[in-house]
């Protein structure tokens, strides 16, 4: 019981609560459906962000290659979805019905062995992050064992990016192209289309969500987190005590993997499809812009800024189409100019000290108060316009 109530007090759990009822109460309310099912897609990012900010904030390795992640774990989702679109009813105008619609086109007459795992919904939800996981680790594990680090690690992430994105394309037969997977509209033959039921889908994606800014506050606060902050600042020096620093980055990189595969598999659930243009270079780098908006060491943070950098591309989008990018990439140069520590820097460096000078303020002016009634008893404060007793006022 001391161990978890000293976790509640050091893992800011207010500021979670907060978000949590942000997302899962006021949201709901205030908004129609279309807006909500839109902030329900702006969250399934948030997941990616909240990856970056272990990976990047704590772990100190930037990647720009997070795209390739979310994009497994919604491929994976959307095989299954794919698969039950199409049964052999529903594909029966094909030459070989029981196939989705791209294979038939491609004149595949048998479904393919990779895809007979997703027939089964329990296989596909392991392998939604098993996939995304197996393929950050051999990537993490081949260049961390060579010390490969900075600025190269990144720019390798950039290209294991682009090699997934030109292998999707290029395997028309078996991904769908560059169309991707899309006519995803139900599942286990729920209907995900209605109303209802993207309501049901924003719940489960925004529980997933704190759940997993829990998670990953839990790894923060504890021993893994407190060496992570070790290599990020001196990573020679925590060689030097016997840590192997190489599994340590191996392992944050493997959690932000599956952190954004399970934003990729909400995303094709709410949005019903999933295609490469949310696997390539130019997604990844919006990713990374999602948690330097919000504050890269801050896990809530980097969920406000995801949701205020896509509520933005909306707006300017919607008002002025002919000028958005130049309004959107305004923004952004302002936000890291202005608050080089995101929205959460904002908050801990100016509203908080403020708050708390405001706090001591008031604070000190109680105690003077109090020791002024202590001294003289018979002489009552103000209150609401009245003078104390034997005073008056004239006017005139």
């Amino acid at each position: 019981m001391k161990n978890l109530l000293h976790w509640i007090k050091t893992s800011s759990l207010g500021s979670v609560l907060l978000l949590a009822l942000v997302i899962l109460v006021v949201f709901p309310l205030a908004l129609d459906s279309f807006r909500l099912n839109l902030v329900g897609k702006y969250l399934t990012y948030g997941f990616v962000a909240i990856g970056l900010v272990m990976l990047w904030g704590w772990g100190g390795t930037l990647s720009l290659g997070q795209g390739v992640f979310f994009g497994l774990g919604g491929y994976c989702m959307a095989m299954f979805l794919k698969l039950e679109a199409s049964d052999p009813i529903s594909t029966k105008i094909q030459s070989t019905p029981g196939i989705p619609d791209f294979m038939d086109w491609n004149q595949i007459t048998a479904l393919p062995l990779l895809w007979k795992p997703f027939q089964s919904l329990t296989l596909t939800l392991i392998l939604v992050i098993a996939v995304p996981t197996l393929l950050a680790f051999i990537v993490s594990y081949a260049m961390f064992k060579r010390r490969v680090g900075g600025v190269y690690f990144a720019i390798i992430t950039q290209a294991v990016a682009l090699i997934v994105t030109v292998l999707i394309i290029g395997q028309q037969g078996y991904t769908g192209g560059v169309n991707g997977m899309t006519d995803l509209k139900t599942l286990l033959g729920w209907d995900t289309r209605t109303d209802s039921a993207k309501l049901i889908l924003y719940f489960v994606n925004g529980g997933l969500l704190i759940g997993c800014i829990l998670l990953c506050r839990w790894v923060q606060t504890s021993k893994l987190g407190t060496l992570l902050l070790a290599m990020r600042d001196k990573e020679d020096r925590v060689r030097f005590s016997g840590y192997d620093v190489s599994m340590f980055k191996v392992f944050t990189f493997c959690l932000a993997a599956a952190m954004s595969a399970i934003g990729g598999a909400m995303f094709t659930l709410q949005v019903g499809f999933m295609s490469p243009s949310f696997v390539g270079i130019v997604p990844s780098i919006e990713m990374v812009i999602y948690a330097a908006v919000g504050g890269r060491m801050s896990l809530v943070g980097a969920v406000y800024g995801t949701l205020l950098v896509n509520a933005g591309k909306t707006y300017f989008s919607e008002t002025a189409p002919d000028l958005w990018l130049f309004l959107m990439a305004a923004l952004f140069i302002g936000v890291v100019m202005a608050f080089p520590n995101g929205l959460a820097g904002l908050y801990e460096e100016k509203l908080k000290p403020w708050w708390a000078r405001r706090r001591a303020q008031r604070a000190r002016q109680a105690r003077r108060l109090a020791a002024a009634h202590a001294a003289f008893p018979n002489v009552i404060a103000p209150d609401a316009g009245e003078l104390p007793a034997g005073i008056s006022k004239q006017h005139g």
